[in-house]
């Protein structure tokens, strides 16, 4: 395999609450399970006094420390700290979230780690999330991983791709490819479907965190994407938080007390209305049951999947509002629609397969393909491509995507001129000359750089600005410039600006800008990273001591109790370190690895000797005692 000695190549669904890994292996493309035997990982990551936690083992403690447990972190990435929806989102999280000390625009997320205050950007707990993929993933193929395709929600905006980059750096990958999730989606279903017959798919992507909708022409691994309409902050927690909200007064008017300041009690009520929102997809009514929820009062209540849908409706009706935006951008009617896909695990509600289906007048949707794992599959297939891996329908792969949003330049009067309009195809690049200086004599001139739909420039999204200097002093407009906006495969900005006449040039590849990690803060991160995981190699490398001197402890000690061929003496010589030994490991909870092992020799000692005068009795059942004791010993030696 052409990619192999380079390392491998992975594909990776970087979820809002759970992620996903796949890879080209045993000639197909293969899913990969974690440690839990789980096809997918909550994104998520604790830290506590000891060590650090990275998905379901940081999940399966969220509600014991759930200050110190990240989740969420996509909703985050790639944002601004005054930002309304992250504003709003922090009063749903348990964690705390603050300012950067220095750029008051970036948020930073604090915990506390090993007794410390430590802060932490959304890039750098998504990197762990992605480092964890990436061992996940490792242990699986047996070998060494470099490259991945990444895939991000459709309608990211250029912040957060390359925040998603970044994460991906700091993680140790080199992200080969940034690609929307539908899109992947699309691959994964396009890759088994022959024939030259050009369907007209629609994935609709309903995640934990995100909404895409996406229109794309699928024809024997061709997928050309028409249109994608999208909302980067609806999912499967809005609809948790909905019913969060819905029980907080509910227990405020049985019980006169108001919970929500209680990051414990939330934490508990979220994980209880989750796992209600799951079983209201099989069964039209559940209980949510939470035991002394606060201050020793229990919540003992029902939900109908009626009342779910009623607290929902608003936000199931947008959903099928960008399903039309997306088919008028794309030029379609529902008619013209062959193959509807669901993707992500809150396309599974019932409520929201009514609608669509009543949208396509009775359609059924397509269930050929897994929504937990399509993103993950499509992903991994042009990874494996771009890798030289795969067979010969992977590398016929063709995927062509479109830009989610418009992008242009504020001119004179706050006016947005879009220089390439949403839904083009990518890669691009676009030329204009139609920019003039504004005032006589000007000698330089700021270009303002934004993507979006307002005709406002300041309603938009502002990417970036610059500055072009050394321009000939001369008239108002005779001064005429050549503006290039080039869109990579990854969807990511190169803008350049060109003064006709002299060819004074100035451009901006949209990375840096403010909020975003400067090259040398990645520097840094990707140090952090290395410096956390050997802190958690030493972690396990320290517990693992520690469990073969408890295991060899209790061992040794029920071993001898029953065994025929030692003496009352040695029995107690036997009982005595053990006892010691427990002690010891009571009272020594910090050792280091080298403590634990020398404190195992110790117990050897001891042990190995009275074992040894088992040797001169001629019993053959102390024989086959001595032998199994052997036996054992073999098999606890570290």
């Amino acid at each position: 395999m052409a990619g192999e000695g380079a390392g491998r190549a992975i594909g990776i669904d970087l979820g809002t609450t759970y992620s996903c890994v796949a890879a080209w292996q045993h000639n197909r493309i293969e899913i990969i399970a974690n440690d839990q035997g789980n096809r997918t990982t909550p994104s998520c990551v604790a830290f506590t006094d000891n060590e650090r936690l990275i998905g379901e083992a940081a999940k399966n403690q969220v509600a014991s420390a759930p200050t110190n447990t990240v989740f969420d972190a996509k909703r985050l990435i790639g944002h601004e700290f005054n930002d309304p929806t992250v504003q709003s989102d922090m009063k749903q999280w348990p964690f705390k979230v603050i300012p950067h000390p220095t750029d008051n625009n970036k948020p930073m997320i604090v915990v506390n780690y090993k007794g410390e205050e430590k802060q932490f950007s959304a890039e750098e707990i998504s990197s762990m999330v992605l480092s964890k993929m990436k061992d996940i993933a490792e242990a699986y193929l047996g070998s060494s991983v470099k490259n991945a395709v990444v895939t991000v929600p459709a309608y990211f905006n250029d912040a957060q791709r390359q925040a998603t980059k970044s994460a991906g750096t700091i993680a140790g990958l080199n992200v080969v490819r940034i690609i929307n999730e539908p899109s992947a989606a699309a691959i994964a279903y396009g890759l088994d479907k022959g024939g030259n017959v050009a369907q007209n798919v629609l994935i609709f992507d309903l995640g934990g965190g995100t909404f895409d909708v996406s229109v794309a022409t699928v024809e024997a691994g061709v997928i050309d994407v028409k249109a994608i309409a999208g909302d980067t902050h609806l999912g499967g927690q809005d609809f948790d938080s909905r019913m969060v909200n819905h029980f907080v007064k509910e227990f405020e008017r049985k019980n006169g007390k108001d919970i929500s300041m209680n990051p414990k009690a939330i934490r508990r009520l979220r994980s209880a209305c989750e796992r209600a929102k799951r079983m209201l997809s099989s069964t039209s009514q559940t209980n949510i049951e939470v035991e002394s929820l606060f201050e020793g009062i229990d919540l003992f209540s029902t939900v109908t999947r009626a009342k779910f849908n009623e607290l929902n409706m608003d936000l199931f009706n947008k959903c099928i509002e960008m399903v039309e935006k997306c088919l008028s951008d794309a030029k379609m009617n529902w008619r013209s629609v062959d193959e509807v896909v669901l993707v992500g695990g809150s396309s599974r509600i019932p409520k929201v397969q009514e609608m669509l289906r009543e949208f396509f007048n009775g359609k059924e949707a397509c269930r050929s393909i897994n929504p937990d794992e399509a993103v993950a599959y499509g992903a991994a297939v042009l990874a494996a491509k771009l890798n030289g891996e795969g067979n010969e329908k992977v590398q016929n792969v063709v995927l062509s995507d479109v830009t989610p949003l418009s992008l242009g330049i504020e001119c004179n009067g706050d006016v947005m001129k879009v220089i390439i309009p949403r839904n083009t195809p990518i890669p691009t690049r676009k030329e204009r000359k139609d920019f003039h200086t504004t005032y006589d004599n000007q000698t330089s001139v700021r270009f303002t750089v934004y993507e979006g739909e307002r005709s406002k420039a300041t309603d938009n999204n502002l990417l970036g600005e610059f500055k072009l200097k050394g321009i000939p002093a001369a008239p108002r407009g005779d001064a005429k410039f050549k503006v290039c906006f080039d869109i990579d495969e990854n969807g990511i900005l190169n803008v350049s600006v060109e003064h006709v006449g002299t060819g004074v040039k100035n451009k901006i590849s949209i990375t840096n800008y403010k909020g975003r990690l400067s090259e040398k803060e990645i520097e840094k991160m990707v140090k952090d990273a290395e410096k956390y995981k050997r802190e958690d190699e030493e972690y396990r490398k320290k517990s693992d001591a520690r469990n073969a001197l408890e295991n060899y402890a209790y061992d040794m000690r029920n071993t001898t109790r029953c065994a025929a061929g030692i003496g009352a003496a040695d029995k107690k010589k036997i009982e005595k370190a053990f006892e010691s030994t427990v002690k010891w490991l009571e009272s020594n909870k910090l050792a280091k690895v080298d403590a634990y092992k020398e404190k195992l020799e110790e117990l050897k000692l001891i042990y190995n000797p009275i074992v040894a005068k088992m040797h001169h009795s001629p019993s053959p059942s102390i024989e086959r005692q001595r032998s199994s004791i052997k036996n054992w010993i073999k098999s606890v030696m570290p």
